[in-house]
């Protein structure tokens, strides 16, 4: 794992969430969240949280 990715992902899935409770409750009954889209990129930023960025090698995820 590498901080930038695991950054991003991190960011995605707050945002994300942070979309769709905005939505939720935003006093407009005419507003929902699209909790397909919600799943989309809360799954996009569990990939991003798994993923090992080009400049990190096997040898220096192994090292730690």
């Amino acid at each position: 794992m590498s901080w930038k990715t695991t950054t991003a992902g991190i960011a995605a899935a707050v945002a994300a969430i942070a979309n769709a409770i905005s939505a939720q409750f935003d006093g407009d009954p005419a507003t929902n969240p699209e909790w397909g889209l919600v799943i989309a990129a809360v799954s996009a930023a569990v990939g991003l949280l798994k993923a090992r960025d080009n400049d990190v090698s096997s040898e220096d995820v192994k090292k730690k």
